[in-house]
């Protein structure tokens, strides 16, 4: 088991505590994310991919809009990824039931295996990171992440399902 870390000073309003915050945000996403970059790689497929994958099979038949807000990007980023994943099978689009024009986005048998495996690999780490850390830091963890969030993203954060 990993030492624990210092705690928070409580002058944690300092420069040197918010900096230290800021670093700790960049090297944890960086080293979570890097946890499925081989299989990613594998593939011949990024971040930008996962990402999309990700929200996908969360929100099975997301309209293309909504992953577009998920993922803050721009409608030509996207549609450069959505093809590569349609290309590849792992993603599928449909008209909307009632807005024929509304487009709809779900993953194949394929994409559902390739998003576990990268999920399970995102897992992994998270379960040992939280297993060291304890229910009451992962509780202050979640508090710090969602008051960092826009009112609109923690909606659509909100939105995406299991509520603790």
């Amino acid at each position: 088991m990993a030492s624990q870390p210092p705690s928070a000073s409580p002058l944690f309003l300092r420069e040197a505590e918010i900096r230290r915050g800021i670093e700790l945000l960049f090297f944890g996403h960086g080293e979570l994310m890097a946890s499925a970059d081989a299989l990613l790689e594998d593939k011949g497929l990024g971040r930008a991919h996962h990402r999309a994958l990700y929200f996908i099979a969360r929100k099975p038949g997301l309209p293309v809009g909504d992953l577009i807000a998920l993922l803050g990007i721009t409608k030509q980023s996207l549609g450069r990824v959505l093809r590569e994943l349609e290309q590849r099978e792992l993603v599928e689009r449909k008209p909307g039931r009632e807005d024929r024009r509304q487009v709809l986005l779900k993953l194949t048998a394929s994409g559902t295996a390739l998003e576990a495996k990268l999920f399970e690999a995102l897992r992994e780490k998270m379960v040992a990171a939280y297993s060291d850390a304890g229910s009451a830091a992962i509780s202050g963890f979640w508090t710090v992440l969602e008051k960092l969030l826009s009112a609109d993203r923690a909606a659509l954060a909100g939105e995406l399902g299991d509520k603790r």
